[in-house]
């Protein structure tokens, strides 16, 4: 158990439109598979996998999220202390590219990172297996200039750029928790029972003040 707390413990949260594929994409990377029968996530989906970045070994945690609107409340809890964010739409959906800035206001307003403008954002254009799109790679790559992203354009179905994307989220992550752990270190200060029994007699020996 201690060795396992050792590693460095990274949590990213997938958000975005239902149906844009999070599911697919968290599986394909955790699992190395992809299947068409999925259901849509009802509340939160969650995975681990075991990761080196940068040569030290951490467990990624794998938030999947309803993209529906009455899941919407969960967010304040799921998003807390999270160490990157991936904004996910699909290529086939203008609907679900537009409602990426929403997503990532909402994000913000409910995890509450210590720097808002430098929390890591990574945002995947999903379904480009397919052969109709709505939002091109050049429209999708100015937004997230404009919002400081990293952009990947892949296929869960194909598993392209899955495992890449992942890897530039993990490093990211990896950074903005080395560069806010104080903010999620509890600092606890050890006691013995002898220690405290000796201060307890030094203050019943101490003299009484009689003002």
């Amino acid at each position: 158990m201690m060795a396992e707390w050792s590693k460095s413990h990274l949590k990213v949260v997938l958000v975005g439109n239902s149906g844009v594929g999070k599911s697919s994409i968290m599986t394909r990377f955790v699992d190395h598979r992809f299947t068409n029968m999925y259901r849509a996530t009802i509340g939160v989906d969650f995975l681990t996998k075991e990761m080196t970045v940068d040569q030290s070994p951490v467990v990624f945690q794998i938030w999947d999220t309803a993209g529906t609107e009455r899941f919407h409340s969960l967010g304040t809890s799921l998003y807390r202390r999270a160490h990157c964010c991936l904004l996910v739409f699909d290529v086939t959906s203008a609907a679900s590219f537009s409602a990426l800035d929403g997503w990532k206001k909402e994000f913000l307003a409910q995890s509450c990172p210590t720097e808002p403008a430098s929390f890591p954002f990574i945002v995947l254009g999903n379904k480009t297996d397919l052969d109709v799109r709505e939002v091109s790679m050049n429209r999708a790559r100015l937004w997230c200039e404009a919002v400081g992203a990293q952009y990947f354009e892949c296929s869960a179905k194909e598993g392209t750029a899955i495992d890449a994307a992942f890897e530039v989220a993990a490093r990211a992550a990896l950074h903005y928790f080395r560069s806010n752990a104080m903010d999620h270190r509890e600092e606890v200060k050890i006691t013995s029972k002898q220690e405290t029994n000796s201060k307890q007699s030094e203050v019943l020996r101490s003299p009484q003040c009689n003002c």
